[in-house]
């Protein structure tokens, strides 16, 4: 069963006697799971919805699958979170500066960015040097684009900010190896 409709099944479903529950196909694709409906007190299955974009009432009565109305898919997703975006900009060896490539990421960042959006910031460094100064630098790398983003006026001072150090390496490496892909900074927007 795929989580969607568990989810639409789960919320139609939950303190009603009769309700309508709709099983959609995945997003883009003609493929979907199934439900089966159960009569509560024998247990008994009533019937079950197996193919995408149908719809069924459920209560004291058999199930029978007919189609969703049209634009049922896109009423729904209107309700739903917008996915998370992510911006990964990479700095320069054992410091602070971005490169110049990902002066871009950041502009982009920047113009993406909602003052109501939910913000992780997380700074990474490659395998050189010692843990300790590691941890430190991807945390100062994290602090620095939220103070970029800051001066710019959005209202991101409580954003959370990590620094993981060489702890989730890009490029997995041996140690003391110098790879621009790890040394980066990861922005999450919700």
């Amino acid at each position: 069963m795929r989580l969607l409709p568990a989810l639409a099944l789960a919320g139609l479903l939950g303190g009603c006697a009769t309700s309508d529950v709709t099983l959609l196909n995945d997003a883009g694709t003609s493929t979907s799971g199934s439900v089966a409906v159960f009569d509560p007190k024998t247990g008994r299955e009533v019937g079950a919805l197996t193919s995408g974009d149908t719809r069924a009432r459920v209560g004291g009565r058999a199930v029978k699958a007919r189609p969703a109305k049209q634009g049922f898919w896109t009423n729904l997703m209107a309700w739903s979170p917008f996915a998370p975006r992510a911006y990964v900009m990479y700095f320069v060896e054992g410091s602070t500066d971005l490169t110049p490539e990902s002066l871009p990421i950041l502009e982009a960042l920047r113009q993406a960015a909602q003052p109501d959006d939910e913000v992780q910031i997380t700074g990474h460094t490659d395998t050189t040097g010692a843990d300790e100064v590691n941890d430190k630098l991807s945390f100062e790398r994290a602090v620095e684009i939220r103070a970029a983003l800051v001066k710019q006026g959005l209202p991101f001072e409580n954003a959370k900010v990590v620094g993981r150090g060489e702890r989730e390496l890009r490029v997995p490496t041996d140690d003391n190896v110098a790879e621009p892909a790890n040394r980066r900074v990861e922005v999450i927007l919700r």
